[in-house]
C-alpha cells in the first residue's frame, strides 16, 4: 500500500482535528463567550489605542468595551434580534435564494448543467468554474449563493468529486476576491476610505492593472492545486445512502427539458430588457441622481441583489411552465417556499455568528488587533520587500478574525497608509498589498460569516462533512494563493509599471 504524501497526511490531520471541533452553530457560541471574558480581562486592563486622524475622522482613543460590565450584559440581551435581523449575509441569501430556490426545484439548473457540461473536457470544466467564481466578486457576495453550489453541481454532472468543485468555486468567490478584470463594488469602498485618508482623489481604477493580471495567475493557481492536491485526495466520489442527488444529473436533456429551457431563455431575454429599460436611459431610478453615473453612488449598486434574484426567478418561471411543474401562481410561490425550507439549518448557524460578530465588533477587540499589529511593524524596522510581505501576512492574520474587507481597511489604512508614504510609497500599492492579504484567509476561517453555508452546501453532498472537511480542503488553496500572489506582487514592483489607473508603486517624485 502506498504511503500517502507528508503534506496529504497533514491535510487529513487538519480535517480530523478540525471535525472533533463541535457544530458550527456551538462553536460560534462558545466564540461569543470568550470574546466576552477577553473583553472584560482587556477592559480591566485598560487596554487601549490610538487610531489616527484621517479625512474628517479625528484621532480617537479606543478602549475595550467589556461585554461583562452593567452596559455590556444590557446591551447583549437587547441587541439579540437586531443582531440576527440586521446580518448582512442573511438577507442576501435568502433574497437571492428565492429566485435561485425555485430554479433548481422546477429543474432548471439540471437541465442546464447537464446540456453545457456532459461531454466536456474536465479539465476545463476546472477552469471554467474558477473563471466564473473569480468574475462573480463583480456582484459582490452573491457568488457565495449561487456559483460555489452551482461548482459542486457542475463537477457531480461530469462525474468528478462535488466537494473538488465546491473548494475550486470557494477559492475564486472568496480567496481570489480581490481579482477582476472589471470593476467591482470592492474597488470603489477601498479607494473611497484610501482617499479619506490622503485627502486626493484616489481612482477606483487604481489597483485595475495589477488585479486584472492577478485574475489569470489565480486562475492558473487554483487550476493546479484542484488538479494536483484536492482531486488526487479526494478520490471517486461514492455517494451515502443518506444523500439525496439529481438522479438524471449525468443523462442528456429530454426534449421537454431542451424545450423548457428555451423557454427560460425567452424569459431572461425579456426581464434583461426590462432590467436595461430601468437602468440605461439618462435619469433613470438606477443612476446616480447627481452625476447621473451607474458605478459610484448609483442606486443600481445596492439593487444587485435583487437584480440577480429576478434574473434567475425569470427564466425558471419560463422553464417550469414549459415542463409543466409551474401551472400557476401558487406553484411559484411552493417552489421559493421549498427552496428557504432547506436554509433551516444556516439560519440557525446565522443567528448564533451574528451575536459573535457583532460581540467581537462592540468590544472593540478588532480595532485593538489591526492597531497593535501595526505598532508591531512599525517598531520591527523593515522596509522595503520584508515589510511589504509583512504587511500583507498581518493582513492575512486580522483576515480570521475580521471579515468585511471594508472595515478592516477603515481601520489598517489611517496607520499603514501615511506610514508606507513615509517609506516612499504611493497609498494604492499599500491598498494592493492590502487586498491579497484581505482575499487569501477567507476560506480557511470559520468567522467568515458565509462559512457555516458553505458547509451546508458540502453536507448535501457528504453529511459528514464538518469545519475539518472545509478548512482541510482550502488550506492548500490559501496557503499557496498568498505565497503566489505575493510573490507576484513583488514581483510587479520590481518591473516598475503602474498597477492601475492612477495607481502606482512609488510615489511621484515632485
Amino acid at each position: 500500500m502506498n504511503k500517502k504524501p507528508l503534506f496529504q497526511r497533514l491535510l487529513d490531520g487538519v480535517e480530523v482535528a478540525g471535525n472533533k471541533l463541535p457544530n458550527p452553530a456551538i462553536l460560534f457560541a462558545i466564540l461569543a463567550a470568550i470574546v466576552m471574558v477577553i473583553s472584560h480581562i482587556a477592559y480591566l486592563m485598560g487596554t487601549s489605542v490610538t487610531m489616527p486622524a484621517y479625512g474628517s475622522n479625528p484621532e480617537r482613543l479606543i478602549e475595550a468595551f467589556s461585554l461583562l460590565s452593567r452596559e455590556g450584559v444590557a446591551y447583549m440581551f437587547t441587541s439579540i434580534v437586531s443582531n440576527f435581523v440586521g446580518f448582512a449575509p442573511l438577507g442576501i441569501i435568502l433574497v437571492v435564494m428565492l429566485g435561485v430556490g425555485v430554479a433548481e426545484n422546477v429543474g432548471m439548473f439540471s437541465a442546464m448543467l447537464r446540456k453545457a457540461m456532459l461531454g466536456a473536457s474536465k479539465k476545463m470544466v476546472t477552469i471554467m468554474v474558477i473563471f466564473v467564481a473569480l468574475f462573480s466578486n463583480v456582484a459582490s457576495d452573491v457568488g457565495y449563493v449561487v456559483v460555489i453550489p452551482l461548482g459542486a453541481a457542475i463537477f457531480y454532472a461530469v462525474g468528478r468529486h462535488p466537494l473538488a468543485g465546491l473548494a475550486a468555486a470557494f477559492f475564486g468567490v472568496s480567496g481570489g476576491f480581490a481579482a477582476n478584470i472589471i470593476l467591482s463594488t470592492s474597488d470603489f469602498l477601498l479607494s473611497g476610505i484610501t482617499e479619506q485618508v490622503v485627502g486626493y482623489e484616489i481612482l477606483p481604477t487604481s489597483n485595475w492593472w495589477f488585479l486584472g493580471a492577478s485574475f489569470f495567475v489565480l486562475i492558473a493557481l487554483g487550476y493546479f492545486i484542484t488538479e494536483k492536491i484536492i482531486v488526487p485526495r479526494l478520490g471517486e466520489y461514492k455517494p451515502g445512502a443518506d444523500v439525496e442527488i439529481d438522479a438524471n444529473i449525468t443523462e442528456k436533456p429530454s426534449e421537454e427539458e431542451r424545450k423548457g429551457l428555451r423557454y427560460a431563455g425567452w424569459f431572461f431575454l425579456g426581464i434583461v430588457a426590462l432590467l436595461l429599460l430601468l437602468i440605461l436611459p439618462p435619469g433613470s431610478p438606477m443612476r446616480n441622481p447627481n452625476t447621473g453615473s451607474l458605478l459610484q453612488g448609483a442606486p443600481l449598486m445596492k439593487a444587485l441583489v435583487p437584480i440577480i434574484m429576478m434574473l434567475f426567478l425569470a427564466p425558471a418561471i419560463g422553464y417550469g411552465i414549459a415542463v409543466k411543474k409551474i401551472k400557476d401562481s401558487k406553484d411559484v410561490v411552493t417552489a421559493m417556499t421549498k427552496s428557504l425550507q432547506t436554509m433551516g439549518s444556516y439560519m440557525v448557524l446565522a443567528f448564533f455568528a451574528a451575536q459573535f460578530i457583532e460581540y467581537f465588533k462592540v468590544s472593540h477587540l478588532g480595532d485593538i488587533l489591526a492597531v497593535s499589529g501595526a505598532d508591531f511593524l512599525t517598531n520591527i524596522g523593515f522596509t522595503g520587500i520584508p515589510l511589504i510581505l509583512c504587511f500583507i501576512v498581518l493582513t492575512a492574520f486580522i483576515n480570521i478574525f475580521v471579515g468585511s474587507a471594508a472595515a478592516k481597511w477603515a481601520m489598517m489604512a489611517p496607520i499603514f497608509v501615511p506610514m508606507f508614504m513615509g517609506l516612499g510609497y504611493d497609498p494604492t500599492f499599500t491598498q494592493v498589498a492590502y487586498r491579497i492579504g484581505a482575499s487569501t484567509t477567507n476560506i480557511i476561517t470559520p468567522l467568515l460569516p458565509y462559512f457555516a453555508l458553505i458547509l451546508v452546501f458540502a453536507q448535501k453532498y457528504d453529511k459528514k462533512a464538518s469545519i475539518g472537511t472545509i478548512i482541510s480542503l482550502m488550506l492548500p488553496y490559501s496557503l499557496l494563493a498568498l505565497l503566489v500572489w505575493s510573490a507576484f506582487l513583488v514581483l510587479w514592483y520590481f518591473t516598475g509599471l503602474p498597477i492601475g489607473i492612477g495607481g502606482a508603486i512609488h510615489l511621484p517624485v515632485v
